[in-house]
């Protein structure tokens, strides 16, 4: 491992070493310019012109020089300026004061222009800092890609600091994954350092930055220092960032873990600009993929209304044709008849599908222009009569199997939109007779519960598959996708819409003892009071 530059905020210790001997010259060249005039020139004013030489030291080269040249210009004072010159014998006491007097003002003037200096200073770099984090936030805000990010802040802490810098993002599986620059030439952090980042991401209670020593160094003496810091977003944690500074032993090496720490608020500012960022990007997916989704289902709804539109009138027809030839004097050959029959059969299976496409692609154009709002047309029904009404539309479907219903004799009325949930039971039927076997019951069970109506519909089939509950009622799925039976998986996303527009909520499961039920639960509300017939 070669030995790293020292990057320029830590390496003045080189030019410390010539502040003293600066000083001193500066107080020699001031004794020098003043000595020829000690004739003409008051002792008072070498004390100003000494205290002068005090201020610049101060200014230009810091306190520690400046209190050297303090007492520096007592002695020379002295030993040039108080009778008997070219000694430090004092022969009036009152020159005592006189130095006392001098090496007070000049350590005072010393210490307040030190002070104004390293306030300047910091001024200055609190300017420069600024600007800097400025220019990183309106870098970060113009990128694009998480990498772009990773790129703007690793060029920002080797200006800045000359440290490196690593980022860590979420994954899939909660986990961490190490982000790629485009120009990235540091080494992977160790293991162990991403455990600790995956720690620190996991345990939302530390918001702080986390100081790490590297022991592992080369034979010279180096290491390095990690700082770790979250980046915390609004909603969840968007990942770790750490920043590495390189040093080595030596009588001048820099201090780098006290560097990072006199920097923790600009490394703050910089894991909050990160996390804004890396934020923001995200969002920017999500809006993306949500319009993708939007501009798709609209396109999927219009081909759905065209589609039902154009291939229902041509059905119609064809239905009728079937019932003409049925129908036809004198009557076609059994054989014929028969093949009508199975014309007009299949004529109307497809007629149904087209029928549910078309109400999908109404009830989803409903929701988009209503802002997911149904309009129902609402009124107080007895539930009753609903599923007598679904039962009497099926029809034929039900040839083959036995309805059976358990009313209670005190079902209160329900506000509903009773066309929507004929449509509703009729569905739930329809699904529960094609997967039921022949000949076989199906339950309709309703109980009043203490603020909903449950309602149940079971027969004796299969069920449905247990890894495919949640998924039964989402469009054009079926429990088995490669089934026999007839259908395009529209039924139960028509009932899931209608339901959870009355405000209900319904699912699907298997009982224990076999087969499959829909549960569907709807709001009992307060129906309004019925007064009694007068006799």
């Amino acid at each position: 491992m070669s030995r790293p530059h020292a990057p320029a905020p830590l390496s003045t210790a080189p030019r410390r070493r010539w502040h003293y001997p600066l000083a001193a010259a500066g107080c020699g060249a001031t004794t020098l310019l003043t000595l020829p005039l000690h004739d003409w020139l008051e002792p008072v004013n070498a004390v100003m012109l000494f205290l002068l030489t005090v201020v610049v030291v101060a200014a230009r080269l810091g306190r520690g020089p400046a209190v050297m040249a303090s007492f520096l210009s007592v002695g020379l004072f002295d030993f040039f300026y108080v009778p008997p010159r070219f000694s430090f014998a004092v022969s009036d006491i009152q020159y005592l004061l006189t130095f006392a007097v001098m090496l007070t003002v000049a350590l005072l003037i010393g210490h307040l222009a030190t002070g104004m200096r390293q306030r300047a200073e910091e001024a200055q770099q609190a300017a420069r800092r600024a600007q800097a984090l400025h220019a990183l936030a309106h870098q970060l805000a113009g990128a694009l890609t998480a990498e772009q990010v990773l790129h703007h802040l690793q060029a920002f802490m080797q200006d800045q600091l000359g440290a490196d810098l690593h980022l860590w993002q979420p994954s899939l599986d909660h986990g961490l994954v190490l982000l790629q620059g485009d120009h990235t030439s540091t080494p992977a952090p160790s293991a162990s350092l991403t455990l600790l980042a995956r720690s620190i991401a996991q345990d939302s209670a530390r918001p702080h930055a986390h100081h790490v020593q590297d022991e592992q160094g080369s034979s010279d003496g180096a290491g390095t220092h990690h700082v770790l810091l979250p980046l915390t977003g609004s909603t969840r944690n968007r990942g770790v960032m750490m920043v590495s500074l390189s040093t080595w032993a030596g009588p001048n090496a820099p201090d780098a873990q006290g560097n990072l720490r006199h920097h923790t608020d600009m490394l703050d500012a910089v894991s909050a600009l990160a996390a804004t960022a890396l934020e923001r990007l995200h969002f920017v997916d999500v809006a993306h993929q949500t319009e993708l989704e939007v501009r798709t289902e609209r396109l999927r709804n219009a081909i759905l209304s065209a589609l039902s539109h154009d291939v229902r009138t041509p059905l119609t027809a064809l239905v009728g044709m079937a019932e003409t030839l049925s129908l036809l004097q004198p009557p076609l050959s059994p054989q014929a008849q028969e093949m009508a029959e199975a014309l007009r059969g299949q004529a109307l299976r497809l007629h149904e599908m087209v029928s549910k496409l078309l109400d999908m692609a109404r009830l989803q154009a409903s929701l988009q222009g209503q802002r997911s709002h149904l309009p129902l047309r609402l009124a107080w029904q007895p539930v009753e009569e609903v599923v007598g009404a679904s039962i009497q539309l099926l029809g034929t479907a039900l040839a083959h199997h036995r309805v059976v219903v358990d009313l209670p004799p005190d079902l209160p009325l329900i506000q509903l939109d009773a066309v929507l949930m004929e449509r509703v039971f009729g569905n739930l039927l329809d699904n529960a007779a094609k997967y039921a076997p022949p000949d076989t019951d199906i339950h309709i069970a309703l109980m009043a519960e203490a603020e909903h109506l449950l309602v149940r519909v079971r027969n004796a089939g299969n069920g449905f598959p247990p890894a495919r509950l949640q998924e039964v009622f989402a469009l054009f799925a079926r429990g088995e996708p490669e089934s026999h039976v007839p259908g395009m998986g529209l039924g139960l996303a028509i009932c899931k819409v209608i339901v959870e527009a009355h405000g209900g909520h319904i699912e699907a499961r298997n009982p224990d003892d076999g087969g499959a039920e829909v549960c569907m639960r709807l709001p009992l509300g307060t129906p309004p009071t019925i007064e009694p017939e007068q006799p």
